[in-house]
């Protein structure tokens, strides 16, 4: 990854999410693993959360106390501190412990609230994206706040309908037409419109990954694609349409191909992304490769994806994994996907610079698009 010297540091806000699950534990894991890259300037991170979960959470890892000159209380303490390479947003100073592996109102409210915050640092331009650990939907509701997750709360906070969810590990980018609904729902929400949205915010997405040509798969809905309408008509009413009209445009797009097949093309090197009809289509694949389990002891060794909000005004990532009440405090949570989510937030960052600094050099962008494809 490249950093210009004439070019600010990446400033990520990494919200810790839920307080009594996992997510103050792996953002100070994450922190001890980036040390010596924000150090070198590589990039800045300000932690936003509760900021006595952090601090316990950091102490039970032999981390030690945060130190005071890194805590700040609001943004405007923070705009001031613009070349500091670490700090924690504490948007409960002062507040009290909140118990780990359990469900509540107030780790509920924090989530919500620190993920308020985070958008208001991008919007000030005090942060170019925001990373999120996993928050509980039971919490978020208990609290008032009726979101089905994070991307929802997102679209709102920003004012934008556009939000699709992409899961991304390694080679493998799946973007969802329709994800927290309902299997029976699935079908009546495969608009034209929606798949068209979803087609042209992946292609976007891949640009910004620095893919100069992308190419898209898209998953049929029914077995073997309707099998000839056998098997349904969604296929050949919806998606074949809507495929040949942007092909139509010049965007390199495929399908439908069986859900059986398409992945495995995807991993083949056929495809760039793949844009799956539905939540567990294109979530299975992504978590059977990232996903690992001991299969002597069925203990996690690893957690591994990320997921990415495409449509938002701002740039946003995440783990691919839950709260793991059941794990929070006793110091085995993995970091490897919060790391892995900050990565690609700064690959989105510096992509999008350099597309900007593209536009304002016509040389330059000759010749990005000489070079190819990769």
């Amino acid at each position: 990854m490249e950093f210009r010297a004439n070019v600010p540091t990446p400033c990520v806000a990494l919200v810790m999410g839920d307080p009594a699950g996992i997510g103050p534990e792996i953002t100070a894991k994450a922190l001890l693993r980036l040390r010596a890259r924000c150090q070198a300037g590589e990039l800045r991170l300000v932690a936003v959360g509760a900021g006595t979960a952090f601090r316990e959470a950091s102490a039970s890892l032999g981390a030690g106390e945060v130190p005071s000159d890194f805590l700040v209380e609001n943004a405007e303490r923070l705009k001031a501190r613009p070349r500091a390479a670490f700090n924690l947003l504490d948007i409960d100073p002062g507040g009290a412990s909140i118990p780990l592996g359990e469900v509540s109102a107030a780790a509920g409210d924090i989530a919500y609230r620190s993920t308020v915050e985070a958008v208001r640092l991008v919007e000030r331009g005090i942060a170019d994206a925001i990373v999120t650990a996993p928050l509980n939907k039971e919490a978020l509701y208990l609290a008032g706040h009726r979101y089905a997750g994070y991307t929802d709360m997102l679209a709102q906070l920003t004012g934008s309908d556009q939000a699709v969810m992409m899961l991304s590990h390694d080679r493998l980018k799946v973007s969802h037409v329709t994800t927290h609904v309902a299997l029976r729902e699935v079908p009546a929400l495969i608009t034209p419109e929606r798949l068209e949205r979803v087609i042209r915010l992946t292609e976007q997405a891949l640009v910004d990954f620095d893919i100069a040509d992308p190419r898209i798969g898209v998953a049929a809905l029914n077995p073997h694609a309707g099998e000839g309408r056998n098997f349904g008509d969604e296929d050949d009413d919806v998606v074949i349409p809507v495929i040949a009209r942007l092909r139509g445009e010049g965007i390199d797009v495929e399908g439908p191909v069986p859900g059986d097949t398409v992945f495995v093309k995807a991993l083949g090197g056929q495809y760039d992304a793949v844009v799956a009809m539905y939540h567990d289509q294109g979530h299975v694949p992504v978590k059977l490769l990232g996903f690992k389990l001991d299969p002597a002891t069925g203990e996690w060794l690893d957690l591994s994806g990320v997921n990415i909000t495409l449509g938002l005004p701002v740039i946003r990532t995440s783990v691919d994994h839950g709260t793991a009440f059941d794990i929070a405090g006793k110091g085995v949570a993995k970091e490897g996907s919060l790391l892995e989510a900050i990565d690609i937030a700064l690959r989105l960052v510096n992509g999008r610079r350099s597309r900007s600094a593209a536009l304002e050099d016509p040389t330059e962008a000759n010749s990005r698009k000489m070079g190819g494809r990769r």
